[in-house]
């Protein structure tokens, strides 16, 4: 078993056991789905049975088990959805969309003096947008960025099911000082001592606002503005710092994949930008207003996500009672992982999976083949992500400015010759690209130059 890229190995167990497969994993069943149909079929069909997750002592013992993502099923967590779903249902984050592209044009900005690890600039944009909805304006958002970054490059290293099956196997090695392990499990500590630190203080700062009368509109202040009768305190602060948390490492992955193909393949950005130009003029930015008219550049996202899925495999879901799929039997208390890698490389679905196609996305005559919320990405069932609307928005919004205004290209070394990229991730439960070399330039002076106008009135 590779516990860093698991994924490839069930992928390739693909060819020899087919699309759904039983395996143990230090004594624990796990069941490895291979293909969307049966991921649809039992996670989505069947969620009734497939919604609740393991329970894991790592979470606890990492400080992690108030975020959604890892909560078993039931009451605590329709709560927090029932939260998520006041701020990032559709209708909600299609309101936001003034915010999208003031963070977005800052972004381009920032970009055009950028050649190596873009990892920073993408996060600004994603965790400064939302703070702004979870939190409203902090004195220190860009240190909030900084340990949540932290603690998320410690905890995806952490949660994978590969490793806590060392953990549910052996209990007593909860026992031992975490620095028995080495690697990331060396860092649980800092783990949970971060966890604690961003769970209270950004929560704590808006209460300070507020009783100053300073506070901006957001999550929190709303809620500590208003009676509420099924959430407490601590319910709110895990369902700020888990949409904090969750969207600023996703969602700025994706942009860092994103303009990582743009250098790999500069026809499909020549492509996007004559769409662009067709719609819309010259001297305009984008909004989302345009987005009916712009079909290549959602088919681009899509195929961003479907490339490199920035979860190559979803956390675990566990069933509540025996079942039978296809003649199998799944017993009741089974792990149950969709690996979204190999749906990325389903060749049936997507010929030639390794190439960068946005085309595969369109009908002949140009339309999208399928809705965006219903991308295998966002999860399955009942557990499917809660702010997927806000993220295909936020998204989407970034690469089409981006887009407009810079050109994504080779840097150049001191010798002016081209430095090669190729296309290597990060490991752990979420993955980005390896810091990689490229320049970006300004195509249209009359874009740039609306965007710093409207930076300087703010």
């Amino acid at each position: 078993m590779d516990t860093k890229r698991p994924w490839l190995i069930y992928t390739a167990w693909r060819k020899t056991y087919g699309n759904i497969i039983y395996c143990s994993l230090l004594g624990i069943d796990l069941i490895i789905i291979n293909s969307q149909t049966i991921a649809q079929e039992l996670l989505e069909k069947r969620s009734g049975n497939y919604s609740t997750r393991p329970v894991v002592c790592t979470n606890e013992l990492a400080g992690l088990d108030f975020m959604a993502a890892v909560l078993p099923y039931g009451e605590t967590l329709r709560r927090h959805r029932r939260i998520f779903h006041q701020v990032l249902r559709a209708e909600v984050s299609v309101s936001y969309h003034k915010m999208y592209s003031c963070h977005a044009n800052r972004l381009v900005i920032n970009l055009l003096g950028a050649t190596y690890d873009l990892q920073q600039y993408t996060e600004v944009y994603m965790g400064s947008l939302i703070t702004a909805v979870t939190y409203g304006h902090l004195s220190h958002s860009s240190y909030l960025t900084r340990r949540a970054h932290q603690l998320t490059d410690i905890a995806k290293q952490i949660v994978t099911p590969e490793k806590t099956a060392m953990f549910i196997a052996f209990p007593f090695l909860e026992k031992l000082p975490f620095w028995c392990f080495g690697g990331a499990y060396s860092q649980m500590g800092r783990c949970r001592e971060l966890s604690q630190q961003l769970f209270n203080e950004p929560f704590n700062e808006v209460k300070a606002q507020i009783a100053n009368g300073t506070a901006s509109h957001s999550l929190v202040t709303d809620f500590l503005s208003q009676p509420h009768d099924d959430a407490d305190e601590d319910t709110m602060k895990a369902v700020a710092l888990t949409g904090y948390m969750a969207g600023m490492e996703t969602t700025a992955s994706v942009l860092q994949t994103f303009l990582l193909a743009m250098v790999l393949y500069p026809d499909v950005q020549a492509r996007a930008r004559a769409e662009i130009d067709q719609v819309v003029r010259h001297d305009k930015m984008l909004c989302l207003n345009d987005r009916a008219s712009l079909p290549y550049l959602d088919a681009i996202l899509r195929e961003v996500m479907r490339w490199y899925p920035v979860a190559p495999i979803a956390f675990p879901h566990t069933t509540l009672d025996d079942d039978v799929y296809d003649g199998h039997f799944i017993p009741k208390g089974t792990a149950v992982i969709v690996n979204q890698w190999a749906l990325s490389r389903d060749e049936d679905i997507f010929p030639d999976a390794s190439r960068f196609d946005p085309s595969r996305h369109l009908t002949v005559d140009g339309k999208l083949k399928s809705p965006f919320v219903n991308h295998f990405a966002f999860g399955h069932g009942r557990r499917i992500c809660p702010g997927r609307w806000f993220a295909e928005n936020s998204l989407w919004t970034a690469i089409a400015a981006i887009l407009a205004v810079l050109r994504i290209d080779h840097a150049k070394d001191s010798n002016g010759d081209r430095i090669e990229v190729k296309p290597t991730f990060t490991t752990g439960v979420a993955v980005r690209p390896e810091p990689f070399h490229c320049s970006f330039e300004s195509v249209s002076k009359a874009r740039e130059g609306q965007i710093r106008a409207m930076m300087n009135s703010e």
